[in-house]
Order: C-alpha cells, then sequence, then structure tokens
C-alpha cells in the first residue's frame, strides 16, 4: 500500500521512564510516551528537520546534490518495505493474535510499531500462511533493516516512521530480556526467538540503533531516545567489544574465538564517536583507533579494497558460517557498505584516517576506469579481489547500490568523480523487490545529496 510521506513537526511529550539494569536483565517494562503533534505536513526538501542552524565544517558534497531525488527514492522505499502492525495485522488476522506476545503494550498505548520487510526466505518462521502474494516469504525482518532504517526515516525528516521502527526494536528487545536485539525475527511474532542461532546480535545493527537515537535526542532534545541508546551502548560494550578494542561480528562466542573472522563494514566511526560523547565511562576513543588502525594496515596490504571478512592479523578469511566461502576475500556483499561508513565520517568530522581510507578506494576504482566516473557501467565491476593474487569474482552488473558506494569514495576530495558519479547515480530507480541493493541504495542517496545534516546541539 503506498503511503502518503509525512514528516511530524515534533513536539515531544513526557519521556521515557528507563529502569538502570545490566544486560543481561530485561529492558524497562515502562513505555514511552508517544510523540504528539499538532502539526502534520506533507514532506518536502524544505520541511527536512535539520536540527536547526547546521553545524560546521563539513567535507565535500556533489555540486549536483538534490535533496527531492533522495525524498523520491525514499517515498519508493518506504512504500514497499515499509509495513505496520495495524496494516499486517488486517492482512493477516490469524497470524496477528500472537503478535500481542511482543507488541501488546504498544498498541494498546497507541506506539505502532513497524517493520522493514526482508527478502524472500524459505525459513519455516518467514512464511505467511495467510498471504498468497508475493510476500508469502517475507514473514521475516533483520535487525540490520531496522538500523538502517531507522538512520534512513530519520534523515529523511520522518519521525513518525522513525518512532515506529524504534517501537519495534524496543519490543524485541524487551521481550527477549536483552538490551540487544535478536538478528532475525518473524513479522511482528516471537517465533524466531526459540532458535538460538536467530537469537543472536549483529553488532552493525546495534551501533546503528543506538547511533539513530542519539542523533534523533540531539535534534529533539528528547531524553527518551538518549536513555535508550544508553542501554544499548552499555551492552554493546559489554557484549560486542574485545578486550583490544576490536568490535566482535555479534555477541555469541563463535564471534570471540582466536580464530574468528571480523567484519569492517560493521565498523561505523561516527557511532564510536558519538558513544565517546554520551557514555563517559568506557575508552570508546580506545576501539576508534583500534579500528582505524586495522582498517588501514588490511586495506595496506592488499589491493586497495576491502575483503568482506579477515582475522585478527587482517588477513581475509572464511567466516564459516556459509556466508561467503567462496567470496570472502572479495569486495562484494559486506564491504559495499564501508565507503558509506567512511564518507559519513569524513563528511561530518573530517578525519584523515577516513580520507585516507577513502583516496585509496577512489584511486582504486579510478584506475580501473580510467579517471572517469563515465566509464564505471563497464568497469565498476562487483567482486572486486581485495587480495593480490587472488582472482576477482564473476563479472557482474553495476546495480545501483554498488555504483553509489564508488560515488561515495570520491566525498575524500576527488570533486570531480564524485559529480560525475552522483550524477549517473540521481539517474537510478528502484525496480521490483530487492531488500539489500534497496536500501543500501537509500542510505546512500540521503548523504550524496545532502541529508545528512548534523543536529545543530551536535558537538562532533
Amino acid at each position: 500500500m503506498k503511503k502518503k510521506l509525512l514528516f511530524w513537526a515534533l513536539a515531544i511529550g513526557a519521556a521515557m521512564l528507563v529502569s538502570a539494569c545490566d544486560e543481561e536483565g530485561p529492558v524497562s517494562s515502562e513505555l514511552v510516551t508517544p510523540p504528539t503533534s499538532s502539526a502534520v505536513v506533507p514532506l518536502s526538501s524544505s520541511a527536512v528537520n535539520n536540527g536547526g542552524v547546521a553545524q560546521s565544517p563539513y567535507g565535500i558534497l556533489p555540486t549536483v546534490k538534490n535533496m527531492d531525488v533522495a525524498l523520491g527514492l525514499y517515498g519508493t522505499w518506504k512504500a514497499t518495505y515499509y509495513k505496520t502492525y495495524l496494516e499486517e495485522a488486517a492482512l493477516y488476522p490469524v497470524l496477528a493474535q500472537d503478535w500481542t506476545l511482543v507488541f501488546g503494550n504498544y498498541v494498546a498505548a497507541g506506539m505502532i510499531p513497524a517493520r522493514i520487510v526482508w527478502d524472500t526466505q524459505n525459513d519455516a518462521y518467514c512464511v505467511i500462511d495467510e498471504s498468497n502474494d508475493s510476500y508469502k516469504k517475507r514473514g521475516c525482518t533483520v535487525s540490520e533493516a531496522i538500523g538502517y532504517g531507522m538512520l534512513i526515516t530519520l534523515f529523511a525528516g520522518d519521525m513518525q516512521a522513525f518512532n515506529s521502527l524504534w517501537y519495534y526494536n524496543r519490543g524485541y528487545r524487551e521481550y527477549q530480556g536483552s538490551n540487544l536485539m535478536p538478528w532475525k525475527v518473524g513479522t511482528f511474532s516471537y517465533e524466531s526467538l526459540v532458535a538460538t542461532a536467530n537469537s543472536s546480535s549483529a553488532t552493525d545493527a546495534d551501533l546503528d540503533i543506538a547511533t539513530a537515537l542519539i542523533l534523533a535526542y540531539y535534534s529533539t532534545g528528547d531524553i527518551a531516545y538518549l536513555n535508550d541508546a544508553l542501554l544499548i551502548v552499555n551492552a554493546i560494550w559489554d557484549n560486542e567489544i574485545s578486550p583490544s578494542g576490536m568490535i566482535y561480528a555479534g555477541n555469541m562466542p563463535v564471534w570471540k574465538k582466536e580464530t574468528s573472522a571480523y567484519n569492517l563494514s560493521y565498523f561505523s566511526p561516527i557511532a564510536i564517536k558519538l558513544f565517546a560523547l554520551v557514555d563517559g565511562a568506557h575508552n570508546w576513543t580506545s576501539v576508534l583507533n583500534t579500528m582505524y588502525t586495522y582498517m588501514l594496515n588490511v586495506q595496506a596490504a592488499g589491493t586497495g579494497v576491502f575483503p568482506d571478512w579477515t582475522d585478527i592479523n587482517g588477513v581475509a578469511i572464511d567466516p564459516k558460517n556459509g556466508s561467503a566461502t567462496s567470496t570472502y576475500w572479495q569486495f562484494f556483499h559486506e564491504s559495499v557498505r564501508i565507503p558509506w561508513r567512511i564518507a559519513w565520517d569524513y563528511f561530518w568530522t573530517q578525519d584523515v584516517r577516513a580520507q585516507q581510507v577513502l583516496g585509496t578506494l577512489n584511486s582504486f576504482i579510478s584506475t580501473r576506469s580510467q579517471g572517469s566516473a563515465a566509464n564505471l557501467e563497464t568497469s565498476g565491476k562487483v567482486m572486486y579481489s581485495a587480495v593480490a593474487g587472488k582472482a576477482d569474482g564473476s563479472t557482474k552488473s553495476l546495480m545501483p547500490n554498488w555504483l553509489g558506494a564508488w560515488c561515495l569514495t570520491g566525498m575524500g576530495g576527488n570533486q570531480t568523480w564524485l559529480d560525475e558519479c552522483t550524477a549517473s547515480f540521481n539517474t537510478k530507480a528502484m525496480s521490483g523487490f530487492s531488500y539489500f541493493p534497496h536500501i543500501l541504495m537509500t542510505l546512500y542517496s540521503e548523504l550524496l545529496n545532502g541529508l545528512y545534516v548534523k543536529p545543530a546541539l551536535l558537538p562532533l
């Protein structure tokens, strides 16, 4: 169902009452008072909430940036992948009978959760028995999508959608009795929580969710966002950060062995810098420095791009989870997110390490494209090898999310590349249903087209 794009002019009401509990204890059962608004107006580029006067300095953006392009893409993405509790309960009333176990109190309080639909899956709990259309096997949502979705809706100024995704996140954390969301859940139900593997956290999602909440706090002044973010931040420190300052891929023991794999696309410098700002109890600056040093060493030891998975020494490694057995040394599904995370850091903070990473990535792809982004459609191949001497992956068409990733490498200082590449990227449209490419495309579009505005009160 295509929804009208809305922006809530925030007039936040009472704050959430959050208990001080440890990671293994339950999240507070006190519910957040829903934000109220005296005016609901159509979202447009002139209505985006940017927190007031923009902070400076910023890094470079494309001279061809176009906020309306990004907001139009956002509208298409939201209409396809964003589904509310009430919307799906009306479609699947039998399935919805179980949903009150997780979200009954939220709905009763008028706090309607929403989810982001994941791709087609054959898992039993991802099947919607009442569905007879293409959504039959799309009954699952991953925590990664909630993290991305909260950032996307926040930067689009759509706080109604932001809060609904936040309620979804909180509901599952409360139900599981943890401050870290399970990485995969079913619709609005509890079924996936019976599977230990699905109850594992995904660190990138936790970082993004906490980041979005901290930014929402600085944008609105509502302490409820910060209180909940701190619960997650503390849980990340206790469960997903190694003693040496490395970021684990998740909270399960399988990610904490000497032979475990690390995922550099999970490293979000902005997240770590925000955590250092609001959480004085832990040494987040050490984590930032450890991870940047590790990232630069991995990049210097290889071809200039990043492998999807590496060991503690920075060597490409099979994560042994079935996701990348024949691709782990390539710049592929995981690493495609690195340019976005690093470009965001350089745009907001001008960290010289971010510029170095972006410069090396841009030099790599520029060399293979004869110096022109116009050649990316033929030379911007997916699956370049990050390991000298190992073969590239099979040639694949340049999907829009990959084009956007290559554009973002220019934000380190290659204005000509950035302009030319973004002009091409902004002509791309979403078609069909493809969760991962489309959600990344939306994220990248918002950054490239100027929607990543720092809240005025954010001292970053």
